[in-house]
């Protein structure tokens, strides 16, 4: 009898965890098809005509996604719940560009003078039907939940200048390095993130979205704070961060690159 108990239980813990999690199967295999890594990971090109060969498999990862419920989302874990939410906005970037491939220049495209291709509702997601800015301003940053700076590294805006898309899909046990990775390889970008002399000029992420890193994450109360943490991956040494610190070397923005990641 006690050994048929510890096998019940056993089998309702496998079925809790398994309940507790959303395969990215599908997504993960898309991506390491489609995505072309360069520059040691610190730059991807997509492949959107191979995409667009395999658009059932990405519809019927968009319509699983679809198809979780609020109730089952808010019992994951908040790494799972981060991971469902980042590769939905990856996967349904790239459906939108889609939409459209190989007739674009930019995902800017997308959109017209009234609205931005991230505010167009075309997302079934959560019991809404939400747009890109919904997914990424309101259920991600919007939430007290998660408090995570990094996901601008993440979430992929189909546009050179945007971080890497990663050839993997993201995954909740692995969120953390995931994310720590990503971050590190954009910073190591010379092309979006640089010191010249005293200036020290960044990607414009870091001027749309500062506020994001400089609410205490890891302690970090300032853009220079946050940028200083990452001195290795920045090229900077002891001294330059002390002068960042100090205010001796001036931030300023890069402008950004919006034509389409594609493989052409």
């Amino acid at each position: 009898m006690y050994r048929m108990f510890l096998l019940i239980c056993l089998l309702l813990m496998t079925t809790e965890v398994q309940a507790g999690t959303f395969d990215h199967g599908t997504w993960d295999g898309l991506l390491k098809i489609h995505v072309r890594v360069l520059e040691e990971g610190r730059v991807s090109q997509v492949d959107y005509s191979g995409f667009a060969a395999g658009r059932k498999e990405l519809a019927g990862y968009l319509q699983r996604l679809a198809a979780v419920k609020v109730e089952e989302f808010d019992a994951w874990a908040t790494g799972e719940q981060l991971a469902f939410l980042l590769n939905a906005y990856n996967a349904w970037t790239v459906d939108l560009i889609l939409s459209k491939y190989p007739d674009l220049q930019s995902i800017k495209d997308l959109g017209n003078l009234i609205q931005s291709p991230w505010k167009k509702k075309f997302i079934p997601l959560l019991g809404a039907t939400r747009s890109l800015d919904d997914i990424e301003h309101g259920l991600i940053r919007g939430s007290d939940r998660y408090k995570e700076p990094r996901i601008h590294f993440a979430a992929n805006c189909a546009s050179i200048g945007c971080p890497a898309l990663r050839a993997e899909a993201f995954r909740g046990p692995d969120l953390d390095r995931q994310l720590e990775e990503a971050t590190v390889l954009f910073l190591h970008d010379r092309s979006r993130n640089r010191l010249d002399g005293r200036v020290l000029e960044v990607s414009s992420i870091f001027k749309w979205y500062g506020d994001d890193f400089t609410k205490g994450w890891r302690s970090y109360s300032s853009l220079a704070g946050f940028l200083g943490g990452y001195a290795e991956a920045l090229g900077l040494t002891e001294q330059e961060v002390q002068a960042l610190a100090a205010g001796e070397i001036k931030i300023e923005f890069l402008d950004y690159d919006w034509r389409l990641n594609s493989i052409r």
